[in-house]
């Protein structure tokens, strides 16, 4: 049963806190929902945004500085939490695995197994709970998300393009098997065995033949401390490129991996979103 921590009236729409129970995690889930103005004419598109690590429902929300463009263009915002808030063993021996670190995966690996499973929640189980209770039009839905979110926002809707109508990323784990991040996360999450590793790399999904027929947008800050050793967008464009998927990789001069440079080109993604997302 869908509970409502917090409501708030933003920009003519409502901005609100919710948690639920979570049959794929085996917990209580949460995640904020942007409902814009729009919404009074009849359900309006949805678009999911996934955050990156240490982040919660609340990070997007509060400062990205979206929801004012989201109202102007009717879109709906969904932003999950980034993780389980299970405790278990070792999830909180470090910043980047376990708590706020999902990867939006489904772990295969004891303890993980049981309830990191943000894969499929993100994918099947939060969409039916947004179709229940909220004016979505989930026909027209796109995602998109953050470093280790955006990581998840390619590989999702790469993995599942007839669910998603637009696909974008900021500063996106572009190839988690090459990156030190995601070599320690897919290690705990699902093992030794690289072969099980290619199915959440974007990079090596569009070597398989995956395809995101309205293309690609992604922006990357060529100030980001993390450019050059985690992110590696340079792989998947050339792997786009290779492949005739279409890509739009941006580098922005100077600006680094956080929320001042997201807020800077937000409206750009969320009118990306838009355009896609029209009826």
């Amino acid at each position: 049963m869908l509970a409502t921590l917090s409501k708030h009236a933003c920009h003519g729409g409502t901005l609100g806190y919710y948690q639920h129970p979570s049959a794929v995690n085996g917990c209580d889930m949460k995640f904020a929902v942007f409902v814009p103005p729009a919404e009074a004419q009849g359900p309006v598109p949805v678009l999911y945004y996934l955050a990156g690590l240490t982040c919660t429902e609340e990070t997007f929300v509060t400062k990205a500085c979206a929801l004012e463009h989201a109202a102007r263009l009717g879109l709906m915002l969904v932003a999950p939490d980034t993780s389980p808030r299970v405790q278990l063993p070792g999830d909180r021996d470090s910043w980047d695995f376990g708590i706020a670190a999902g990867f939006y995966l489904d772990a295969t690996q004891e303890p993980w197994a049981r309830h990191y499973r943000m894969y499929s929640y993100v994918v099947d189980e939060l969409p039916g709970v947004i179709a229940k209770d909220f004016p979505a039009d989930l026909a027209r839905a796109g995602i998109f998300g953050h470093s280790m979110g955006g990581h998840g926002a390619l590989t999702i809707g790469l993995k599942n393009p007839q669910k998603y109508r637009s696909l974008s990323a900021f500063a996106p784990i572009a190839a988690p098997i090459q990156s030190p991040w995601g070599v320690k996360a897919f290690t705990g999450y699902l093992g030794a065995y690289r072969a099980a590793w290619s199915q959440y790399d974007a990079t090596e999904l569009v070597r398989s033949g995956k395809r995101f027929e309205s293309g690609i947008l992604i922006d990357q800050g060529t100030g980001d401390k993390f450019f050059a050793d985690q992110l590696k967008p340079e792989l998947l464009e050339s792997a786009c490129r290779a492949a005739g998927q279409p890509i739009t990789l941006n580098l922005r001069e100077g600006y680094d991996h956080g929320y001042f440079f997201i807020q800077t080109f937000v409206e750009s993604h969320l009118e990306w979103h838009a355009a896609r997302l029209a009826a």
